[in-house]
């Protein structure tokens, strides 16, 4: 009896040990001259203190569920750092930093690698053992989770392996912030292919939104017409639990390998559609709940692409990342009991070129790209502390996942660098301010011209069409000024209404910069409707891939500081 009696108590004793979650580990990165929630399990009603090198000790008592957090106040930034966490268990976090920290997320192309993109092999022998990566396997849920089931996530000093792992995208933002600020970065990085915005947010925020309610809906048929085929619910948790069971034991194993080349990860639940990936609330679940309230200085994001297969799709994307931005500030403020700013900057990323190169000077409906384009643009002229990184000249004529990222990720740097670090320097692209006519020529004039405006390669822009009042477009003649473009076409003789790189895929056009290497994003001065509500939707083709197709990066201007 008395062995038996030991034998149940030790699951007891081992669940009231302290935990923390996978966030917490060798290498952190905490946030400088800030509050930083640390948080976990234990024993409920025991007392847990969290002391650190540089210098404070909080303490908390675990609540009637087991969870506890505390708030530990950074000062400047450093390196070598230990952190203890001592209950009736000591746990100490070591090789810690203090720095700048930002989260990172999106879909396939903010997870895209660094090590499958143009320009990898230049990052080869990277040794930044203070720009640190916390990546952690994809998951999605029903359910808000307080703790994500990748065990094998952990923070990571960049060298040649995890750079090349990392997204991209974060990569090079992350590396341009740790060289320029002179001090620790870590990213947080957060993807997951092929999901929607509405994944992204709690159901709760998004209930009332129509286009979200069809969205539900869709996949709730889609579910109710796999589970009338006997394909439950019911049976998809249970074999997940099964699947779950497995990646453990291989875990407690010291296994880390799927195969040669990826990592062990937890299984996730693919049908129905109801527990799916693509269901509204479900990434948010479990990509952004288990490390809220991590204390981070800004995101960055890239998504919209699953948003735009067609024009009122992507028209209305522009309230839902109203929505999102909101909320993943109120709630980051909220639940770090106020140690994340409720305004932090969220910068994101303009789709980039895809599809058929333009010929016709506006392209129509089918253009839907270019709605997604004005949506972003859209927010970050209206909500606060927000910046938009334009791509346009970035993409693939065929690839949906384009292999050149470094561009967008030093662009978010730079970004961050102007707006939120306040470095003086030129940090965008030309910015459309004002229009005039003088006479049958039409007068843009732009702000954030840097040393002057000019095109992206030799010759004439191109990439400029004008319309009068029959909104028939032609492609205009277009001549810098100053910090001013003049705009003419024979065939428009009293033009009101210019349009720039209105296209799918307008990167074959001579683009408009600024000196300083940034481009203009594409822009219009009309607002006419960009579509017919009444009008069949025409949804995005997915251009066809040529046998032996091979994509090759396309030439831009350097960014020149």
């Amino acid at each position: 009896m008395k062995c038996l009696f030991v034998f149940l108590l030790l699951p007891i004793l081992c669940l009231a040990k302290v935990r923390l979650p996978a966030i917490f580990s060798d290498h952190s990165v905490f946030q400088q001259q800030s509050g930083n929630p640390i948080w976990g399990w234990a024993k409920p009603g025991e007392e847990i203190t969290v002391s650190t090198s540089w210098g404070t000790a909080e303490s908390a008592i675990a609540d009637k569920e087991g969870r506890w957090m505390v708030i530990s106040y950074t000062q400047k930034a450093g390196t070598g750092h230990k952190v203890t966490i001592e209950g009736t268990n000591k746990i100490i976090l070591k090789n810690v930093a203090v720095g700048e920290v930002w989260l990172c997320a999106g879909q396939s192309n903010m997870g895209w690698s660094m090590g499958n993109s143009f320009e990898a092999e230049k990052e080869a022998s990277v040794n930044l053992p203070h720009f640190r990566i916390f990546k952690s396997a994809r998951e999605h849920w029903h359910e808000p989770l307080e703790e994500n089931r990748d065990r094998l996530a952990a923070w990571k000093p960049c060298d040649p392996k995890s750079a090349a792992e990392t997204s991209a995208v974060s990569y090079y933002f992350g590396k341009k912030l740790h060289q320029k600020l002179g001090v620790p970065v870590g990213i947080i990085q957060r993807a997951f292919a092929g999901t929607p915005i509405e994944g992204w947010m709690p159901w709760g925020i998004q209930s009332a939104d129509p286009r979200t309610i069809a969205h539900k809906k869709l996949l709730d048929d889609g579910s109710n017409r796999l589970i009338a085929r006997g394909q439950t619910t019911h049976k998809a948790l249970d074999n997940y639990q099964e699947e779950l069971k497995e990646y453990n034991a291989k875990i407690d194993r010291g296994e880390t390998m799927k195969n040669a080349f990826r990592s062990l990860s937890p299984p996730i639940i693919t049908k129905p559609s109801s527990l799916g990936h693509q269901y509204p609330g479900h990434i948010y679940n479990a990509m952004i709940a288990p490390i809220r309230p991590y204390a981070i200085r800004g995101m960055i994001w890239y998504q919209g692409e699953r948003n735009a297969k067609d024009a009122p799709q992507a028209e209305h994307y522009s309230a839902q990342l109203k929505e999102l931005i909101s909320h993943y500030r109120s709630t980051w403020h909220g639940e770090s009991w106020g140690s994340v700013s409720d305004g932090f900057p969220v910068y994101f990323t303009q789709l980039p070129s895809w599809g058929t190169p333009q010929s016709e000077p506006v392209e129509g409906m089918e253009a839907s790209w270019a709605v997604s384009r004005e949506s972003m643009q859209k927010v970050s002229q209206k909500v606060y502390n927000t910046g938009m990184v334009v791509s346009i000249d970035t993409g693939d004529a065929i690839e949906l996942h384009p292999k050149n990222k470094k561009p967008i990720g030093l662009r978010h740097a730079y970004l961050a660098l102007g707006k939120t670090y306040r470095f003086p320097i030129v940090h965008e692209g030309p910015i459309f301010d004002e229009f005039s006519k003088d006479g049958p020529k039409v007068v843009l004039r732009f702000e954030s011209t840097g040393s002057g405006l000019m095109a992206g390669r030799k010759g004439k822009i191109d990439s400029f069409a004008i319309a009068g009042k029959d909104r028939a477009w032609y492609w205009a003649d277009a001549r810098i000024d100053q910090d001013s473009l003049i705009l003419s076409s024979p065939k428009v003789k009293n033009p009101i209404a210019v349009r720039y790189a209105w296209a799918m895929n307008p990167s074959g056009r001579n683009l408009l910069y600024n000196k300083e290497g940034f481009p203009a994003s594409p822009f219009r001065t009309d607002d006419w409707p960009l579509f017919d509500p009444k009008a069949e939707v025409v949804e995005v083709n997915k251009p066809k891939k040529p046998k032996g197709y091979q994509s090759k990066d396309w030439n831009r201007p350097e960014i020149k500081e």
